[in-house]
């Protein structure tokens, strides 16, 4: 019968099964279809004149920042590992001997009674975490460059080349930059269209106590991170020697001379020259630095010797484009594209749409993953591999009360699910520091982690009472479970998700406490002690707190891990062999004794404290309390209505009074909409994320940079064109706005193991879907027109559909009577 079935629904919908292979589920190749004409690029008419407008490479260990100067260029480069500092421990002895008066004096109100303490008894020490660091810069000193026309600087994000062109003293001058994989190195080619027209000099230095040496065909750089023992900013003081680091430039010249000028390399009258850099550290793991970074150096420059340009250039573009090329997105408006990408910037400043600038930002953002982290790299920092401080703001590190995950969240769905590999790599090695941490502060078993990390996977609260906050650990623990949601790989569960979630669950049950008699949660499970990530409340006495019990993202981040370890458990489970059933009902039953979610009744909001305070900052840029709504699916307009309408009352209260002023703010408000299933409302946040909170170079503005507000809004453009959080749909132009009347989106992928082909819509209308998946299952499918209009159909036992414009639910769901009928008939 599902033969007979399968072949009516061809006649009606074109189905067709998809021939294309694809790895176990993990991701697919998209089709390729254009998604037109103009390249996706940024490009300007003039060179950088600072760091916002540099232009950004990367191979997930080596970046580098490209200013595109003609007379003295400069190319800022960082290596993923070079941080400061070296191994240490800082847990603090005895820490766990304050819990309980600190939860004491917090369930009794006395907020300040237990700040002070926790303050003395429970931090970190040191207070402060370490940072990433600058490597160094290459400078090239071009004779002849002064006066220039013609000029144009671009970076093709379709094949991660950056350009530089003009015209001097009538000569052509081009130059081509890219940062290779399989060679592991940044490769330069400077060419003119006379012969002899290359005269330069190169540099190389680093802010960190170092030595260069010229050769005559090159640099070597060396240096080594020393500590003094200050603190500064959010650097803690270490002393002593750290990481130790190495360069390597080789230049190679078509004609022309090389000599040897002090440090410096001096080349004279060649018609090309290619250079060719590579870096490494004596970072062998969080434990130890002693690894022999020459040799290392040495090693990784090999893959770069003996090779000409072209082929350089061609494995690059061969490494690179198997990745990008999965996803294309086409919102038209094509011909904005032929305007620079600061002009078109501006444009939006005074209201102008671009659909095109949003496509371009959208792939932009997927190609600042594959170029900031690969998998055996570091994580993407806060400023993904891109960092010219040797002071960064917020030391560049991992802040876990929302920043790191928001780096993360766009890649299962926009086809990059390798590059998650680095994260569940680091929640790994934090599970050594986490589980000591876990016993020595809460006498807990499981892991734990506070709300940032460094390259030494520091899991203690630091910087001040505002990270005493230990669901750092809980809420990373998501992302191995939503790799699994979207691949289906039951291995990767059972080998890397589960033992994550597991030891976070275990810190939770044992970290849970029920609230005691006289509290407005008495005899329920709430945590203690608790934030609303680095907001504050006011009390009824006019006391200002940020210390607190039960904060509403606490719950939510509870409710999402203990649900998710379950539905982990579930899924490797069979009726002959159950598995870990006991550790299940223990979930359960916390769970269901969890404090619930409140409405205010004095506002109709969503509460964000366990008690209905009054907030200092009303437009504070967290909006901790909506986690349930996005990235968590506890909140959903069609399953818990009264929750999301009490959702849109918090955030329209928030943007009353200024929310969303940095650029990561923005870009959740963006997804927050995006689910609430608003287009407009998106859309509007996607134009003011242009016009407030995005540099020259489409780096996202906190300010200064952050990596993640370009990946929270790359995460949410996807929302707004594709959901499957939930009830298992998966839902098709959920958020389409009506700026986007026309357009297509190819590569995406659903959770339920769905590679999502080919979405179309035209006039505001959806028009085609191509879907499948690698093994027979359930499609459950929402699809939303510009109107808001929302249709559903359900299609059984195949595993590849094709609907196109004569889409209409209701013969699915005479198909789907018909089959159940025939099951029950036998026929």
């Amino acid at each position: 019968m599902r033969a007979v079935s399968i072949r009516r629904i061809v006649l009606w919908f074109t189905f067709g099964v998809i021939a294309m292979a694809w790895g176990g589920g993990a991701f697919s190749e998209a089709s390729t279809e254009s998604s037109g004409s103009e390249p996706f690029r940024l490009w300007y008419r003039q060179p950088a004149k600072d760091w916002n407008e540099a232009l950004p490479l990367g191979n997930g260990s080596l970046g580098a920042m490209v200013f595109g100067k003609t007379g003295n260029e400069r190319i800022q480069l960082n290596e993923d590992t070079l941080w400061s500092g070296f191994p240490y421990d800082s847990i603090r002895p005895g820490a766990s001997k304050h819990l309980d008066e600190v939860r004491r004096l917090i369930f009794e109100g006395k907020n300040k009674e237990a700040t002070d303490l926790a303050n003395r008894e429970m931090m970190g020490d040191p207070l402060f975490l370490q940072a990433y660091q600058p490597l160094g810069d290459l400078w090239i000193d071009m004779a002849g460059s002064e006066e220039t026309k013609d000029y144009e600087r671009e970076l093709d994000v379709t094949e991660a080349v950056c350009r530089v062109r003009y015209t001097a003293n009538g000569i052509q001058y081009t130059r081509e930059y890219f940062i290779s994989y399989p060679a592991q190195a940044l490769i330069v080619r400077l060419s003119a269209d006379q012969p002899g027209a290359i005269s330069m000099t190169l540099r190389l230095d680093s802010p960190h106590q170092s030595e260069t040496v010229a050769t005559k065909n090159g640099l070597t750089l060396t240096g080594q991170w020393i500590g003094d023992g200050r603190q500064r900013g959010l650097i803690g003081g270490l002393k002593g020697a750290g990481i130790k680091f190495e360069s390597r430039l080789i230049a190679e010249l078509e004609k022309g001379t090389a000599t040897v000028e002090g440090s410096a390399l001096k080349i004279a009258d060649a018609d090309a020259v290619v250079l060719k850099l590579s870096a490494a550290t004596s970072f062998r793991n969080y434990k130890a630095i002693d690894l022999n970074h020459t040799a290392k150096c040495e090693f990784l420059q090999k893959h770069s010797m003996n090779k000409d340009y072209a082929t350089l250039l061609r494995e690059h573009l061969a490494d690179y484009q198997r990745f990008y090329d999965r996803v294309t997105l086409d919102l038209k408006g094509e011909e904005k594209a032929s305007q620079p990408t600061d002009k078109r910037l501006e444009a939006v400043k005074k209201g102008e749409d671009d659909p095109q600038l949003v496509a371009l930002y959208f792939q932009y953002g997927r190609y600042m993953i594959i170029s900031g982290s690969r998998p055996g790299t570091q994580p993407l920092n806060l400023q993904g591999i891109w960092n010219k401080d040797t002071n960064p703001a917020w030391g560049s590190k991992y802040t876990t009360n929302i920043n790191t995950e928001m780096n993360y969240w766009p890649v299962e769905v926009v086809n990059l699910p390798e590059f998650h590999q680095p994260l569940f790599t680091m929640l790994n090695d934090l599970r050594d520091h986490g589980s000591r941490v876990a016993r020595e502060y809460y006498n807990a078993r499981g892991f734990v982690l506070h709300h940032n990390t460094d390259l030494w996977r520091v899991a203690t609260p630091v910087d001040g009472i505002w990270g005493l906050w230990p669901m750092g650990a809980a809420w990373l623990a998501r992302h191995p479970y939503e790799h699994y949601a979207f691949s289906q790989d039951k291995r990767f569960l059972r080998e890397t998700a589960f033992p994550i979630l597991k030891d976070a669950s275990l810190f939770m049950l044992d970290f849970l406490v029920e609230a005691p008699k006289g509290t407005p949660m008495a005899g329920k499970l709430v945590t203690n002690p608790s934030h609303s990530p680095e907001n504050r409340f006011r009390k009824a006495n006019g006391e200002v707190s940020q210390f607190t019990y039960a904060a509403t993202m606490d719950l939510m981040i509870v409710h999402d891990l203990f649900t998710n370890t379950i539905a982990a458990i579930d899924a490797l489970s069979t009726p002959a062999s159950p598995f870990e059933p006991e550790f299940r009902k223990q979930l359960a039953d916390a769970l269901s004794r969890l404090a619930p979610l409140q409405i205010s009744p004095k506002t109709g909001r969503l509460q964000e404290w366990i008690e209905d305070y009054d907030e200092p900052e009303p437009g504070h840029r967290h909006m901790s309390h909506i986690y349930g709504l996005h990235p968590g699916h506890q909140i959903t307009p069609l399953s818990t209505p009264e929750l999301a309408e009490a959702v849109r009352k918090s955030l329209a209260a928030r943007l009353t009074q200024g929310g969303g002023h940095t650029g990561w703010s923005r870009a959740w408000l963006i997804n927050f909409f995006a689910r609430l299933y608003d287009g407009d409302a998106a859309h509007e946040h996607v134009q003011l994320l242009l016009q407030k909170s995005t540099y020259p170079n489409l780096f996202d503005s906190h300010p200064p940079f952050q990596f993640d507000g370009n990946m929270g809004a790359t995460a949410a453009i996807a929302e707004m064109l594709l959901q499957s959080h939930d009830d298992g749909y998966v839902h098709v132009l959920p958020a389409l706005p009506k700026a986007w009347p026309n357009g297509s989106i190819t590569g995406l992928r659903a959770r339920g193991g769905w590679m999502v082909d080919r979405i179309e819509w035209r006039d505001g209308q959806f028009r085609k879907v191509d879907i499948r998946n690698d093994s027979p299952t359930v499609l459950k499918m929402r699809a939303t027109n510009i109107q808001g209009e929302l249709k559903s159909v359900t299609l059984f036992r195949g595993t590849s559909f094709k609907l196109g414009p004569d889409y209409d639910p209701r013969y699915i769901e005479a198909q789907k009577e018909k089959e159940e009928k025939s099951s029950e008939t036998g026929e």
